[in-house]
């Protein structure tokens, strides 16, 4: 198992608290075919919330509890602050999903 396996456990729980808590969590999910979007951050058929709630933080639980290879980067902060600029509430979210990219990117 990689060793920073449990911190990420615990990160995305905290992503996914901080979308609770910021009123972004959503009880419906988007539809098959807007899940099934095959461009970044699924851009043409969610919102980023969504995509973070709908697809990111699933596979990123899935590759942790199957103790798959994590990705060699993560550029998510990137995507947040073009999302986020003007919503001051977001900070956050991007502060965790600064973290989440730190992680991803240290040494095994």
């Amino acid at each position: 198992m990689d060793a920073r396996f449990p911190k990420l456990a615990d990160h995305l729980l905290l992503i996914e608290r901080e979308l609770r808590l910021q009123g972004w969590w959503r009880d419906v999910q988007p539809s098959a075919e807007a899940l099934a979007s095959v461009e970044p951050f699924a851009v043409d058929t969610l919102e980023f919330d969504q995509w973070l709630q709908w697809i990111f933080l699933p596979r990123m639980k899935s590759i942790l509890e199957q103790d798959l290879p994590l990705p060699n980067a993560s550029g998510i902060l990137e995507m947040a602050e073009m999302v986020y600029r003007d919503t001051p509430q977001s900070q956050g979210l991007k502060l965790l999903l600064k973290q989440f990219d730190e992680l991803i990117t240290q040494a095994r």
